[in-house]
């Protein structure tokens, strides 16, 4: 048991460690750090039956529980090298995170690890303390999903907020399919998959998006060679295609861009024009090549369309570029916010133990001010 400390440091008592658990990667440093310390997998060697499962793909939540104890074990003894126990600690969390996740988390965290205090901060209104700004229109398009939630003045409009199934996972799907008919003696793993993606894949161009598939189509791009155990050609048009999937209308006439349009539509009308000239794109989707450009030309023609041409009266959009890489900058946030003294908006192991449940800023009962 001793073994398992060596090395492993007491931290300051100011100082917070700053984790983003997100569903295929997380994220992890201390506050005040311009960059995380690393970012890891968000998966564990299941100790029962020694398979590697993802944390979020759990049966109940004992099954949660036990993946959240062997994963956590690792973060703080094996990556973050700092003893849970009394520390500070501040996770960012989406707005779809399930409660039953949050509440076993805490629980975890206060009982098993016996930290001090846990943070619990979104991830859209961390994200925006990176710019020094307080009004953004934040869109985060991970491996699972693409959310987003205005914020204005640093108010989250809630009423505004907006999610589709949409991010990275939609794409593997599709590289994965259509390569196992390309090279059908290959093992095209979800790994794999990921790193063809992110090494030859790239998001097409409105105009050329518009002939693809019809008899004018335009030539496809090079075909290029994935060097591996067996070399993999891939073709050009897959490399095109591959998202694809981002852009194209479900049977509600939804997408990432009518995302944006709808939830500006839902905010007041004063705020509009402000928030469609503060648009910032995190998430490791967004970092693909062509991503903003793409978004852009679809905002863009949308807004001229008989759908939205009465409902908004904006022209222009005007995106953000933040001082960190996209698939992290949410993490900065958390570690900008971890340097402020926020004890209203921490959780302590004393208040927890009393109550046993963990606030939730979005509702009132939790956000009631005491008369004078």
């Amino acid at each position: 048991m001793l073994r398992n400390y060596e090395g492993v440091r007491f931290l300051p008592d100011k100082q917070m460690v700053i984790f983003d658990i997100g569903r295929a990667y997380t994220k992890f440093g201390y506050a005040g750090e311009t960059t995380p310390r690393g970012i890891i997998r968000t998966e564990v060697v299941c100790p029962e039956t020694k398979e590697l499962r993802k944390i979020y793909d759990y049966k109940d939540t004992e099954d949660l529980y036990q993946l959240l104890v062997e994963f956590l074990q690792s973060l703080f003894f094996r990556h973050t090298l700092m003893s849970p126990k009394d520390a500070r600690v501040v996770v960012l969390e989406s707005p779809l995170t399930p409660s039953e996740f949050r509440d076993t988390l805490a629980k975890l965290l206060f009982r098993h690890f016996e930290i001090r205090s846990l943070m619990l901060l979104s991830v859209h209104l961390a994200t925006i303390s990176t710019l020094g700004t307080s009004t953004a229109l934040v869109l985060d398009v991970g491996y699972t999903e693409a959310t987003l939630i205005p914020i204005y003045e640093g108010v989250p409009i809630l009423k505004a907020w907006q999610a589709l199934p949409l991010g990275g996972k939609i794409v593997h799907e599709y590289l994965m399919k259509s390569l196992k008919e390309v090279a059908p003696n290959a093992d095209i793993t979800e790994k794999l998959a990921e790193d063809i993606k992110v090494r030859t894949c790239f998001v097409t161009t409105l105009e050329r998006s518009a002939k693809l598939g019809t008899a004018n189509a335009p030539a496809p791009p090079p075909s290029v060679v994935y060097p591996g155990v067996k070399n993999i050609t891939i073709p050009g048009e897959i490399r095109e295609n591959a998202f694809e999937a981002l852009w194209e209308r479900d049977r509600d006439n939804l997408s990432i861009p009518t995302m944006i349009l709808d939830a500006i539509i839902k905010c007041p009308i004063d705020t509009r024009r402000t928030l469609a000239e503060n648009i910032m794109l995190i998430g490791g989707t967004t970092m693909t090549k062509g991503f903003a450009s793409r978004l852009k030309s679809e905002l863009l023609t949308l807004v001229n369309s008989n759908y939205y041409a009465d409902k908004l009266k904006i022209k222009t959009f005007k995106f953000h570029t933040a001082p960190s890489k996209p698939n992290y900058t949410a993490w900065l946030g958390g570690a900008i916010f971890g340097t402020i003294d926020l004890p209203s908006r921490c959780v302590t192991k004393e208040n927890y133990l009393k109550s046993n449940r963990v606030p939730d800023w979005t509702n009132l009962i939790d956000n009631q001010r005491d008369d004078p």
